[in-house]
């Protein structure tokens, strides 16, 4: 009898555990869905709870906050986004060059998405107080990711300046996408594209002096 009883409340805490692994999943995706549709502050707890079918209760225990659940949100996104990106420019081979310029051709896919609403670490620092630095922390450590892995691709290609063309095709991916985002047209992946290809020549050349002084700091500002 006390092993069965053991057993009973070993079964019963392994449900337990399910049912709270099963409304995470739920709780994630709808306010996903909504955070990106709607915006954060516009998306209350209640429309999260109502799309989930989870209790109120339900989400604080599992998360304990709204701001702890968009963290959450925003780590997902992030990680999901960032195995998507790598795979596509990733897949089908080549050399570094030709990975590099699989990325606009990736992006204008995901712009053609029904539910593509625009980046969503763009979104979540673009709602908020710009002095609060929680959402610009997690995507920066997302920027970084994404970053890295293009500077490694450029290093193979040969640029004498891996990190300065990594970032400069940083800014055109975060342009094309609030650009997506705007129009609405997937088409701007493609004058993104010429771009960054015009970048892949020079960016093999020489590597130039660096600026000394004064001229040093205005460079980096």
């Amino acid at each position: 009898m006390g092993k069965s009883s053991s057993k009973k409340r070993s079964v019963a805490v392994s449900l337990a555990g399910g049912d709270d692994e099963s409304a995470r999943g739920r709780l994630l995706t709808a306010a996903t869905r909504l955070f990106c549709k709607n915006g954060i502050n516009a998306t209350g707890i209640d429309a999260i709870i109502n799309e989930a079918g989870t209790a109120k209760t339900t989400l604080y225990k599992l998360f304990g906050s709204k701001t702890n659940l968009v963290h959450a949100v925003l780590e997902s996104e992030g990680k999901q986004w960032r195995q998507w990106f790598i795979g596509a420019i990733e897949a089908g081979g080549g050399d570094a060059e030709k990975k590099l310029s699989r990325i606009f051709p990736a992006l204008k896919s995901w712009f053609g998405e029904e539910r593509f609403y625009g980046c969503p670490f763009i979104n979540a620092v673009a709602e908020h107080d710009k002095d609060q630095k929680q959402f610009r922390n997690i995507a920066m450590k997302h920027k970084k990711v994404v970053l890295g892995h293009i500077e490694k691709l450029a290093t193979e290609m040969g640029a004498a300046e891996p990190e300065v063309l990594a970032h400069q095709l940083g800014l055109l991916i975060d342009g094309a996408i609030v650009a997506a985002m705007v129009s609405r047209n997937p088409g701007v992946a493609d004058m993104a594209g010429l771009a960054a290809c015009s970048l892949f020549g020079p960016s093999k050349a020489k590597k130039p002096k660096r600026a000394s002084g004064a001229a040093a700091q205005l460079v980096a500002v």
